[in-house]
């Protein structure tokens, strides 16, 4: 935790743009109530609230959250900020809430459940998240935090998958990322 709060003090991984995916994905959906998991410093959640989105954004870094609420009053939007340890179950996705969950660069296999729990029917959604990656330039990180080939869209099968796509190589378009990642558009029947 210390850790990460030290980093966004630091001004790492406190981007405002959003990923091209969710802007993509969001262009075409009515806004509802959309939830930004593992947020960080809000760029999703405050991308979604000034295009009309009710949105709800949780992380476990006080310092992100508080980055975000600035940015947010900023800029003339409202976000329901919680500081919530997810792995420590401090936040609870209550089922049928959403119409959107966007989840990037965050691996906690066991959310996954609660996540399909807690979009409604019709809803949406979206997620990049890092795969394994034996390029020789990619930066060790600890498996547990990494997807399987295939992983992603396994988890969402049953779903309308709409975009799906895991990158043979490093992935220039993935915003400040650059490691292998597999991405999902899909819509909840």
């Amino acid at each position: 935790m210390a850790d990460w709060d030290e980093r966004y003090r630091r001004g790492e991984h406190a981007s405002d743009k959003p990923h091209a995916l969710l802007v993509r994905a969001s262009e075409t959906r009515s806004p509802g109530r959309a939830l930004d998991v593992a947020c960080g410093a809000g760029r999703h959640a405050i991308y979604l609230a000034e295009h009309g989105w009710d949105a709800v954004a949780v992380d476990s870094s006080s310092v992100a959250i508080a980055l975000m609420c600035e940015r947010a009053a900023a800029r003339g939007v409202t976000v329901e900020a919680r500081v919530a340890d997810l792995e420590r179950g401090e936040f609870v996705i209550e089922p049928n809430a959403y119409n959107l969950v966007c989840v990037f660069y965050y691996l906690q296999r066991n959310l996954f459940p609660h996540i399909r729990v807690g979009v409604r029917v019709g809803g949406t959604i979206i997620a990049a998240i890092h795969t394994v990656d034996d390029h020789p330039a990619a930066r060790p990180m600890n498996p547990a935090f990494l997807l399987q080939p295939g992983e992603l869209r396994a988890e969402f099968q049953d779903w309308a998958v709409e975009h799906y796509d895991e990158t043979s190589r490093h992935n220039d378009n993935s915003g400040e990322h650059a490691r292998r990642t597999a991405e999902i558009i899909a819509r909840k029947q």
